[in-house]
């Protein structure tokens, strides 16, 4: 057998080996555990959710900007909402709002998107709340049910009369058991929990920082400014405020 087969056989058999621990392990635990099993089966599938639902939402923000404003200068707001409505994501959804009523004036435009951008953002927090929910419920129903273990261990001793260290170390390891798995459901929703909500922010971010853009663009074609040469104009002013750099 070669090193390959012999790490894949120890592999294989540490595998089992732990399921077979954790098997035995939820069986002790009780009744409570299979609360507990329901609260990361939920978890995770509320997770895989987020994950979809902020990959769809997740676009490249300054391609799709640049996009936007080369559509701006040479078809105006109809070939600008084209744009967006040929791209997925919040940014295109906030922009698609704003370019909507960009006839109605710059200030009717920002109005449309900031509310579609408390929308969207309440989209993508959608469904955290039960994340958070169940990050909470899965310790304390490991506390309920190791409470509920260490009574069953001390009616135990005083059915037996006597303080065995066999009962007492029995009814405890038992008993700690659904604090013991609450905890680690609630460490594995925890991470989940936490790369949303940065995901999320980074997402809002984005969004607030090219509607500005989108608001300024929309401004210099009012003004009846090309958005290219005006943002070449701004990048060759900045570059002479920076002056040459020191050695």
């Amino acid at each position: 057998m070669d090193q390959f087969g012999i790490f894949t056989f120890l592999l294989q058999a540490d595998t089992g080996g732990t399921l077979n621990w954790l098997q035995e392990k939820y069986v002790e635990g009780g009744n409570f555990m299979h609360v507990i099993l329901g609260c990361l089966v939920l978890g995770l599938a509320f997770s895989l959710e987020r994950i979809w639902t902020l990959s769809r939402s997740t676009v490249n923000t300054r391609k799709f900007l640049v996009s936007v404003k080369k559509a701006l200068d040479e078809g105006g707001v109809e070939a600008a909402l084209d744009v967006c409505s040929r791209n997925r994501g919040s940014v295109a959804s906030v922009f698609q709002a704003g370019l909507l009523r960009a006839d109605e004036g710059i200030e009717a435009a920002e109005k449309a998107i900031i509310s579609y951008g408390g929308i969207e953002m309440a989209f993508l927090e959608k469904n955290l709340i039960w994340i958070s929910t169940f990050i909470a419920i899965a310790p304390m129903i490991g506390f309920t049910g190791t409470v509920q273990g260490m009574i069953s261990a001390f009616d135990a001793i005083r059915e037996a009369r006597n303080i065995s260290p066999e009962i007492v170390a029995g009814g405890i390891s038992v008993a700690l058991l659904t604090t013991l798995f609450g905890l680690v459901v609630a460490v594995i929703l925890q991470v989940f929990y936490n790369y949303f909500v940065s995901r999320i922010d980074k997402l809002v971010i984005e969004m607030e920082e090219s509607s500005i853009e989108l608001i300024d663009s929309l401004l210099l074609m009012k003004q009846g400014k090309k958005l290219a040469t005006a943002h070449q104009a701004a990048e060759k002013t900045e570059g002479k405020n920076k002056g040459p750099e020191k050695k």
